[in-house]
């Protein structure tokens, strides 16, 4: 048996004649007719007698009717669980996703307020983690979704969504050397100590891949994870490194860096889901709401942090 069937064969008893079940299910006759048919030969017994014009349940159709009329119902009650109630009473439950440090601190609050403000019965599951753990997490199905920096040599099963193109700046502190300079060759940027992300970091591969292109390898004095990390570091003096333009501040410098290379150099942040994973309606709402954060052309320069 299949929904189908059972939808004529109810239809055809409540309307009394295949043409009225056929004009309530905006079908053919012919299709309503195949469908009782289907239906007996799967149950290997009539349910209907055709006497003249007239359809009379048999018994057998008679124990089925109202067995017939619970599954309609319950199919249709799961319908509506599954689409209706989140459109009519909002979406409701709970929702694992995960951002970097700094993505979380500088790009997300104003998509997460609005989003919570239009679901407020969503509770959120926001893990702080490395870009690289973000993606794994993705990959392995722990999470749908990470608003990460987005790698240069994605995993095949990864789908990214570019949110926010973020250039990056050479940057000293105000008291280097290299401050007041108004133009650095990049080779003579590498004959001084760096502070950059870690090797194992997007970010860093970014940076390295630029560098390599201008035939320059960095001296990295130290590594760390956290952007905001690294900039206090530059800010006490320890080095130059490259951040997001936005980070800059009264202690901070932006070098006037000359390359034959492409300045400045840019990273993308955004959205990482499974190819394969069907998204829940509460991370589609979400990754609309960043979209939506985002002023609809993410990679605009209107919309870079420049």
């Amino acid at each position: 048996m299949d929904l189908a069937s059972l939808r004529a064969f109810v239809a055809v008893i409540d309307t009394g004649t295949v043409s009225a079940a056929a004009n309530s299910l905006h079908l053919t006759q012919s299709a309503i007719s195949k469908r009782l048919q289907t239906l007996e030969q799967s149950l290997g017994v009539r349910v209907l007698d055709r006497l003249g014009r007239k359809l009379v349940l048999t018994e057998a159709g008679q124990r089925l009717l109202p067995q017939a009329r619970q599954v309609l119902a319950s199919a249709d009650e799961a319908r509506k669980a599954v689409l209706s109630d989140a459109d009519a009473h909002g979406l409701e439950g709970r929702l694992a996703i995960a951002t970097s440090h700094h993505i979380g601190l500088h790009r997300l609050p104003d998509a997460l307020r609005n989003f919570v403000a239009a679901h407020p019965k969503v509770a959120l599951n926001i893990e702080f983690v490395d870009s690289e753990d973000g993606c794994r997490a993705v990959e392995q199905g722990q999470i749908e979704l990470a608003i990460v920096t987005l790698p240069l040599s994605p995993a095949p099963a990864l789908k990214l969504q570019p949110v926010w193109n973020d250039p990056l700046a050479f940057v000293v502190h105000k008291a280097h050397p290299l401050a007041k300079r108004e133009t650095i060759d990049i080779a003579e940027l590498a004959e001084h100590p760096a502070v950059l992300p870690d090797r194992s970091t997007f970010t860093h591969r970014i940076i390295a891949a630029a560098l390599a292109r201008a035939n320059t390898h960095p001296q990295v004095r130290m590594t760390t994870n956290y952007l905001e990390t690294i900039k206090m570091l530059v800010e006490i003096g320890l080095g130059w490194s490259a951040l997001p333009a936005t980070m800059l501040g009264d202690g901070l410098v932006a070098l006037p860096v000359t390359a034959t290379i492409q300045l400045p150099i840019s990273r993308h942040l955004g959205i990482v889901t499974h190819r394969k994973r069907t998204m829940s309606r509460i991370a589609t709402a979400l990754n609309s709401s960043i979209i939506s954060s985002a002023n609809c052309d993410p990679l605009s320069p209107d919309h870079s942090e420049t």
